[in-house]
């Protein structure tokens, strides 16, 4: 057993301003060893993500008290009995779907939908059914199979892909939840192919991600859409070659720019009149895909009739459709070949203690990604 300072979901629905109502304490707990097919990681940097935000404001259902988060890189300390292919001092990205590799959704290559996976992380534990986190013998529940916002973590080997020791942490950080959603959204999902045009509706980590995957993918017109007209500029630089802000006359705008409507729209908000607008900005047989989370209460309205009688295909992206072990790899490598500007996503970096600061800041969207890091 050790002791790890942890950042710890008490209630969730709190109202913000979150530095006064404070739904996160900071405390020291304990942390039981690594058991079969384990691993004990120290957490370098973890981002904070509008999914750690939704259960904060009681939009997404978890169990608490919660050690919350789930965007992170490390370096590994220990590893429990049958782990293979990790050893100390790996430096590792987490991935918040632990894949088992043996279900349907995993045989078929979709590890982001793995079942046993999906079960634990809604249960608040690892994979094995532990909740390796207590506080004065009281278990404490996981965030995603993660919980990145604590000094060390016990994770499911299956959560972990060993990168490039070269990577900067806190850049490392940032491809195990907005990259890997945002890029995979766009290249593994919509399969956008070169020269197509492609909309974004939405530019926070998730979405920004995914304007720097269209045009590595080599997608044009690039098109990003924000009522936010900070997060313009930052846009255009990254790669889109328009953006909107949002207005009435935003679904008239792309299609004008593309022509009769984008080929590939994203919707990186979670908000399902965004999703609708987004469904509205496609072409005839073109395909628009849903990353964001919204309300499990928010209901959908599009013309059915679309769906056939012009061919639209509307898509759900979970992980960005994903393979982790292979695509945070590729992402890193096209980061490092200078074709996705990954470290124009970090919009500044916090201490354990300012993380209720962080989230007021994230629910005021007037920033990219903030970043946790952990004095070594």
């Amino acid at each position: 057993m050790i002791r790890t300072r942890a950042a710890i979901l008490e209630r969730s629905g709190l109202p913000a301003p979150y530095a006064v109502s404070r739904p996160l304490t900071v405390a020291e707990v304990d942390l039981a060893p690594p058991g079969l097919g384990e691993v004990l990681v120290r957490v370098a940097a973890a981002g904070l993500c509008h999914s750690d935000l939704s259960v904060i404001d009681g939009s997404r259902a978890r169990p608490l008290p919660m050690v919350l988060g789930h965007e992170a890189a490390g370096v590994v300390v220990e590893v429990g009995p049958g782990v293979r292919g990790l050893r100390p001092d790996d430096p590792v990205v987490f991935s918040f779907v632990p894949a088992c590799g043996g279900c349907v959704p995993c045989q078929s290559g979709r590890p982001a939908l793995c079942e046993p996976g999906a079960a634990a992380n809604t249960a608040g534990t690892l994979v094995s059914g532990r909740r390796p986190f207590s506080r004065a013998g009281v278990e404490l529940n996981q965030h995603l199979g993660v919980s990145g916002f604590s000094e060390y973590t016990v994770v499911a080997a299956d959560s972990l892909v060993a990168v490039d020791r070269t990577l900067p942490l806190d850049r490392a950080a940032l491809f195990g939840c907005a990259l890997l959603t945002g890029v995979g959204a766009v290249v593994n999902t919509a399969r956008a192919k070169p020269g197509t045009s492609t909309v974004v509706f939405g530019l926070g980590g998730v979405g920004l991600a995914a304007v720097m995957g269209a045009r590595a993918a080599g997608c044009h017109p690039v098109l990003a859409v924000d009522p936010v007209t900070a997060k313009h500029q930052l846009a255009r630089e990254i790669g889109a070659s328009h953006v909107l802000d949002g207005g009435p006359d935003t679904v008239g705008g792309i299609r004008d720019l593309t022509g009769g409507g984008a080929d590939t729209a994203i919707e990186a908000v979670g908000s399902a009149t965004v999703l609708a607008q987004a469904y509205a900005a496609t072409r005839r047989g073109g395909t628009t895909v849903a990353v964001g989370l919204p309300h499990p209460q928010q209901m959908l309205t599009i013309p059915a009739v679309s769906l056939v009688s012009e061919e639209r295909t509307l898509m759900g992206s979970y992980l960005g459709g994903a393979v982790p072990r292979r695509d945070i790899p590729r992402y890193i490598a096209l980061y490092q070949a200078g074709l996705l500007p990954a470290d124009r996503l970090l919009g500044g970096t916090l201490r354990l203690d300012q993380i209720n600061d962080g989230f007021d800041v994230l629910a005021s969207a007037t920033t990219t990604r903030q970043v946790v890091v952990f004095d070594w």
